[in-house]
């Protein structure tokens, strides 16, 4: 069979079995156990979440000693020594509002880890499909280094016929230098990807990975309002911004509170020996016990007015961060989805009209060239026009699936997708062989 009927079949072969993206859920597994910077987010997290029962629990009791340098004399006996106990008691609601804090404050970092989760996703799943971009357009240049191989044969045998020079055999294999140049160059690039996404899953760079040779064509199965709403809903950085606002509502309540004093009780006792005349009396050398109270006095009160402020425009520049992070978010989601459709018309263009053509055309100045109905340069720019096509092909359908992990990101969450075959579903060029004997 002639190769480029052999390359045609070949794809109508690929366009008939799902592309299977099959590796890419044990990768995003894999990143999530392994990437350091994603743990050590959720480390950070767990350790913030720590922070809440120390704000809450009540100040340790307080034990005081104290020694009578010179023996107090009293009428029961000299007072050698005191010792007591006290608790302060904070006013209600205070360390409730602390503990909330502390506890916003992990909110906090939860989001920013969720936030961290989401880009190493992107990440992983972008390097994946870059790396399947890159394994089809090996296979279609190595197609293509085939097609001028062939058309090599045709120039020598055209040119043992006497029917065009030597030079069309020259400029043939020129074009084949260049194509095996292209195709080393794209070789070597697998290292590079490989290490990309190696990194990502926090694996040795070195490791073998294993992604498909095409990229399926991914359908959104979700409408616009649906990914706005979701990103509103679920987007991390929001969900830190909220984290904020809730802090900020805790910090005014323990400002408000401030305002008020806490209470310490306490409880004492002074050792007393006996008189030093041992007379007969009347409680001689007991030990006396002392209950006490005390406030503090919030009379400065610059400082506590100083601290509502603050907590109150914290609270404002939480909410009106979150407004501006959403308008921007937003706005990124609406390129995401021009770029995603956009993607999607280049693909529908190239399958339906831009491909056929161009294998229908690479059939016509074939089969004119052998007649010699046209020159050498139409086929080769035929040629290279093919290859060309089938690469945009292939990197308007790495686009829509890197657009598809660019949304998901933003939203939060997978995106639900239908998949397709990647390449043409119906053969455009003649079933039957080419014959390029000339006699």
């Amino acid at each position: 069979m002639a190769a480029l009927a052999t390359l045609a079949m070949h794809g109508v072969a690929r366009a008939q079995e799902p592309v299977s993206i099959a590796p890419l859920p044990a990768y995003l597994k894999t990143a999530a156990e392994n990437n350091g910077e994603l743990q050590a987010a959720f480390a950070r997290w767990r350790a913030a979440v720590q922070k809440a029962p120390q704000a809450s629990v009540m100040p340790d009791p307080e034990l005081r000693f104290g020694y009578f340098i010179e023996p107090v004399e009293t009428r029961t006996g000299p007072q050698r020594w005191r010792y007591g106990i006290s608790q302060k008691f904070p006013w209600p609601g205070k360390l409730s509002d602390k503990e909330q804090i502390a506890l916003h404050e992990a909110d906090t970092l939860r989001a920013q880890a969720e936030g961290t989760k989401l880009a190493l996703y992107r990440d992983v799943k972008n390097a994946f499909y870059e790396y399947a971009y890159l394994e089809r357009a090996i296979n279609i240049t190595r197609e293509n280094e085939e097609l001028l191989q062939y058309l090599e044969d045709v120039a020598r045998a055209r040119y043992a016929a006497g029917g065009t020079p030597y030079s069309d055999v020259l400029r043939t294999q020129v074009e084949l230098d260049k194509l095996g140049e292209r195709l080393r160059s794209m070789q070597d690039l697998r290292t590079p990807l490989g290490a990309r996404l190696n990194a990502a899953m926090g694996r040795e760079t070195n490791e073998p990975v294993q992604v498909p040779d095409a990229v399926p064509v991914m359908e959104i199965s979700m409408n616009d309002d649906i990914l706005r709403t979701a990103l509103k809903e679920n987007n991390p950085a929001l969900h830190g911004y909220d984290a904020q606002a809730e802090k900020a509502k805790s910090a005014a309540s323990l400002a408000e509170r401030n305002y008020f004093p806490d209470v310490t009780l306490g409880l004492e006792s002074i050792y007393t020996d006996r008189p030093r005349n041992n007379a007969d009396m009347f409680n001689k050398g007991d030990d006396p016990l002392i209950a006490s109270i005390g406030i503090n006095l919030p009379i400065w009160r610059s400082g506590r007015d100083a601290a509502v402020i603050e907590s109150k425009e914290m609270l404002l520049a939480a909410h009106r961060g979150r407004q501006g992070k959403q308008d921007s978010l937003l706005a990124d989601l609406e390129l995401a989805l021009f770029r995603y459709r956009d993607a999607g018309r280049r693909i529908e263009l190239y399958k339906d009209t831009l491909l056929p053509r161009a294998e229908q055309a690479i059939e016509v100045s074939l089969q004119a060239y052998q007649s010699g109905k046209a020159s050498f340069s139409d086929i080769t720019e035929t040629q290279k026009s093919y290859l060309e096509l089938h690469l945009a092909y292939a990197r308007a359908l790495t686009d829509q699936a890197q657009r598809i992990a660019d949304m998901e990101a933003l939203t939060g969450g997978e995106i639900p997708c239908k998949y397709h075959g990647s390449v043409l579903e119906k053969p455009s060029l003649p079933e039957s062989d080419l014959k390029t004997t000339i006699k």
